[in-house]
């Protein structure tokens, strides 16, 4: 249950939903994790959360046993750490200013990973002196469960470090050779979306008809590969050129015909309403287990599929 690069001891900056679902997988694989958050009840919320996400992971064959422990300072939480995961909130200024102290706190060889969704890496370090053992490590919520971790560097050894710690843990990581804002699968949830709230805003199906249509039909193919290898596919013996050169033209069209909805508060009010009609009246936690437990029953059939 260790990853193969040496490293013990990791400190977890930031314990909420997607701290806590780290501070989870790492223990799971046998890490231990120093965790600190300044939130009042963060402590026994990182508790209560870690306990729940390691019943998941023991049904996935991860049964490590990594201390927890929790830190009010800061500076006690990544004593001795030898990697470090910071999951503060998505403002700018907190983190250059907590990405600057933690490079005062931390030894030279020691990795920090942000776990922004949209920021640039180039933007919350401009404050540190060692900028480079900075990287950005988005993961998908929940990160103990999806295997995604986007990686952006301003080196390339580090970034393979980070890379190579990410894969001892069962993640899989890609490295962007530039910085992008919402980086690659926030972007594509992103152009995925803005057309779902279109059909809304069209009238075209129901709020549950079109998530329905998603996971019925497009969704199950992704869980088993990406939209350049689905038609590669769809070319058949000619692959991906031959789809490109005969069905490239229809693609096109749909482009063009896509939508740039305004999300005003009508159109808000419509989503939210179908939203609550799809979601029948259960709660966020009841909804949250579904989906992980969805997500377990994909992530066990994938690796059956692939004899792993």
């Amino acid at each position: 249950m260790t990853n193969n690069n040496g490293i013990r001891r990791v400190a977890v900056i930031g314990c909420g939903t997607v701290g806590a679902s780290w501070a989870a997988l790492f223990t799971a694989h046998g890490l231990d994790v120093a965790a600190t958050d300044p939130g009042p009840g963060s402590a026994e919320r990182l508790s209560a959360f870690v306990a729940q996400a390691r019943v998941q992971l023991a049904e996935l064959g991860l049964t490590g046993e990594g201390r927890l422990s929790f830190h009010p300072e800061l500076e006690a939480a990544v004593s001795g750490a030898e990697f470090v995961q910071e999951n503060a909130p998505e403002a700018e200024g907190l983190k250059r200013e907590l990405l600057a102290r933690l490079d005062a706190l931390l030894p030279a060889g020691v990795i920090i990973a942000s776990s922004t969704s949209a920021m640039l890496r180039s933007a919350i370090v401009a404050d540190c002196a060692r900028p480079e053992r900075f990287v950005v490590a988005h993961p998908f919520n929940p990160p103990h469960l999806v295997p995604l971790v986007e990686i952006v560097a301003g080196d390339a050894d580090v970034a393979e470090r980070a890379a190579a710690f990410y894969r001892g843990l069962g993640r899989r990581p890609v490295i962007l050779t530039r910085e992008m804002p919402g980086h690659i699968a926030n972007r594509l949830a992103s152009a995925l979306y803005r057309e779902a709230v279109n059909l809304v805003a069209e009238g075209v199906a129901s709020v549950a008809d079109i998530d329905a249509a998603l996971c019925n039909g497009p969704g199950l193919r992704w869980a088993a590969m990406g939209p350049h290898m689905t038609y590669h596919l769809g070319g058949g013996e000619g692959g991906i050129r031959h789809y490109l050169d005969h069905l490239g033209p229809s693609q096109v069209r749909r482009w063009a015909s896509l939508g740039h909805p305004e999300l005003d508060a009508a159109l808000k009010d419509r989503i939210v309403s179908g939203v609550e009609a799809e979601a029948q009246g259960r709660p966020i936690a009841e909804l949250e287990a579904r989906r992980d437990s969805a997500l377990i029953a994909i992530l066990k059939a994938r690796t059956e599929v692939a004899g792993r």
